[in-house]
């Protein structure tokens, strides 16, 4: 025959050590768990507001060893003048080519082909960033 062991009365003896660490782990778990979700969500949010203008390379295509034309789209503000800066690189990651562009037209989207200049073949492009022009250096 088996012997059941039970367990404690429930009530009787109180919380265990490890019952209350558990319930202790679990609040402090949970408010840094709201603490993080609100750091992200309010980085998220500052970010998303703070792109008054952005842009994204639909394509590009090398023109000659000093030319790269490349397709911009461009999201802004319809009353904001935009500043978006290009870089282009050769096949070893050099810089071969950097230009500002700007977008005045008083659309909140823009599609423009943009000739970029360079000192050597092109061999990619990348968009450095774009900004309000008031706030260009």
């Amino acid at each position: 025959m088996s012997a059941v062991r039970e367990g404690l009365p429930e009530g009787r003896y109180g919380r265990s050590a490890d019952e209350r660490a558990d319930r202790k782990l679990k609040i402090i778990g949970s408010v840094l768990g709201v603490g993080l979700l609100g750091v992200v969500g309010w980085i998220g949010w500052d970010y998303v507001a703070g792109q008054s203008v952005s842009a994204e390379v639909i394509k590009f295509q090398v023109i000659s060893d000093t030319e790269v034309k490349v397709h911009l789209e461009v999201r802004k503000e319809a009353s904001v003048t935009g500043v978006c800066s290009l870089s282009s690189q050769d096949k070893e990651h050099a810089e071969v080519g950097r230009a500002d562009f700007t977008f005045a037209q008083s659309r909140s989207r823009v599609d423009e082909l943009v000739t970029l200049k360079t000192t050597g073949r092109a061999a990619m492009i990348e968009l450095v960033g774009c900004r309000p022009a008031t706030s260009a250096h």
